[in-house]
Parts: C-alpha cells; sequence; structure tokens
C-alpha cells in the first residue's frame, strides 16, 4: 500500500480534501471521495479535489462530489486548490491559470509575510444550462454576448410555492430563486424538488437569493446530491448576475451567506470575479 497525504480546505463552509496528484493519481479517485464525504479518516468533507499536471495551464484540479461522480467546477475549490499549491511549496506564483472541466480559469493570491491572505478566481463569463425552460424577455445591463436571448426569468412552481425562476452555468447549474427572505425558506422542502425538476436537462444546484441594496444581497444555497451548504461561490456569483441584469443590484456586491460574506464583481467584460480567503483545517496522511 501507498501513502499519499491529504489537507482540508475551508472556503465560505465549503470543506473539501486536498491531494498533490502532479506525480501520482489515485487509482479510483470516485470511490476515495465516497469515503471521505462518509467520513472515513474522521474528517468528513465536501468531495475530494486532486491536483493535477497540465499541458496547457499551470495545473489541472479534478474534483469529486460525496457520491463519487467529477463535478466540473466548483469556484470556492478553485480558489483553495490554488491556495494548496503555493501553501505546500508546489509554485511561488501568485497569478495562476487553472484547468478544469468547466473551463480553464484564473486566479490571483495575495500573499503578506509568505502567506496567502485572500484569492480572487475569475470564473468566467455565465451560460445558460436550461434550454427546456421557457425565456421570458428582460431588459439586459450588459450582460455576456448572446445571453440575453436566452437569459430566463419566468414563474416556477416547486412543491405548491411558486418562485421566480432563472438559471446560469459555471461548468456546473445553479437556478437561481429570487425570495424575500431567505430566512423564511424552508430549503429542505424545495430544495430537493428543485434540484430534480424535469424543466432541467441536468440536476441543478439550487440558489435561493435575496435582494437587500445594491451592493448587498444575501444567498442560501441547496447543493445537489449533498443538501444545504454553509456557502458556495459559483451560487453567489449567478445571484448577481440574476439580479444584475433586473437591476437588483450593481456589478460589485458583498454576498452574505452562512460561510461568510465573498466579494464578486461582474466587470465590463463580463467575467465575474469572486474574491475571499480560504484556510487550512486539517492535514494528515492515508493509504491507497
Amino acid at each position: 500500500m501507498e501513502k499519499m497525504k491529504f489537507t482540508k480546505m475551508q472556503a465560505y463552509g465549503n470543506d473539501y480534501i486536498y491531494v498533490d496528484a502532479t506525480e501520482n493519481v489515485p487509482d479510483d479517485p470516485g470511490a476515495l471521495s465516497k469515503r471521505v464525504c462518509d467520513r472515513h479518516f474522521g474528517i468528513g468533507s465536501d468531495g475530494l479535489v486532486l491536483l493535477c499536471s497540465s499541458d496547457r495551464c499551470d495545473f489541472r484540479m479534478r474534483i469529486f462530489n460525496p457520491d463519487g461522480t467529477e463535478a466540473e467546477m466548483c469556484g470556492n475549490a478553485l480558489r483553495s486548490v490554488s491556495k494548496f499549491a503555493y501553501f505546500h511549496g508546489l509554485t511561488d506564483k501568485t497569478s495562476l491559470t487553472v484547468e478544469t472541466l468547466g473551463g480553464d480559469q484564473k486566479v490571483d493570491l495575495f500573499v503578506e509575510d509568505g502567506e496567502v491572505v485572500n484569492i480572487s478566481a475569475a470564473i468566467g463569463r455565465p451560460e445558460l444550462r436550461a434550454e427546456k425552460v421557457p425565456v421570458v424577455p428582460v431588459e439586459t445591463r450588459g450582460c455576456g454576448e448572446g445571453l440575453e436571448d436566452r437569459f430566463i426569468d419566468r414563474p416556477l412552481m416547486i412543491a405548491g410555492r411558486e418562485f421566480r425562476a432563472s438559471s446560469l452555468s459555471w461548468g456546473n447549474p445553479h437556478t437561481v430563486l429570487i425570495v424575500e427572505d431567505v430566512d423564511d425558506i424552508d430549503i429542505e422542502k424545495y430544495g430537493p424538488v428543485a434540484e430534480h425538476l424535469r424543466c432541467f436537462p441536468e440536476r441543478t444546484n439550487v440558489t435561493f437569493a435575496q435582494p437587500v441594496d445594491a451592493g448587498h444581497i444575501r444567498i442560501r444555497e441547496w447543493e445537489r446530491g449533498t443538501g444545504e451548504t454553509l456557502g458556495c461561490g459559483t451560487g453567489c456569483c449567478s445571484a448577481v448576475v440574476v439580479f444584475n441584469i433586473l437591476g437588483l443590484c450593481g456589478r460589485t456586491v458583498e454576498v452574505e451567506q452562512p460561510g461568510g460574506v465573498l466579494s464578486v464583481e461582474w466587470d465590463d467584460d463580463d467575467v465575474v470575479h469572486m474574491t475571499g480567503p480560504s484556510h487550512v483545517v486539517y492535514e494528515g496522511e492515508y493509504y491507497v
């Protein structure tokens, strides 16, 4: 048996196990992710992230869900894996390009006294990932090319309650459900129903989002296959894009979620940036 090291890192409620797989990729990372998420090793996590070699980028990130399936991308995992690389001396660069199934992503590390104190990830332009849902035209505010023709803003009935719904993708789909107060929503009731609605061509993450003012919104997140999470970076970004197009917030917004406040900016080139810290909470070893 071979011993491998792992690091648990947290960003806004997302807890993943990170492994340096630049030289050796586990034979069955999906099965390993299931073991980790079942709290083997006494730690538990939201999934497994492998830092792998890349032919075109600084690194490649592979991310596996609690059920063992491979995911396309997670913004918080992306930021943390970049800090993981710097923390373990795998790079001394503070600007990185990371290959993911959801596309090549740009990450900037902010370093003080040798420590990464903040991380900004440019997770690209939003895309629609729900072609089966009818589109209701809305007045758009500089959204990405072609997005205005496909953007969703429509009533959607979920478990007997009507929501105002939209859908975007960052390599993983998010349904944004606009609500007046996120604290007044039974996520355990509506989240799993929305996740499996047939109007979406694949299972979706569900972002319950509340507008507060032009620079502040609140969200709670139902993660497909997992349940409610303390935080979700791409959920935050989805809510900002949706609310900006609808005139409910600006392009630079503080997004409040149970895991903390994440800064999100939708820049003039229609690229979305998410900025916030990440920290190591546990390190250990296992045998494969």
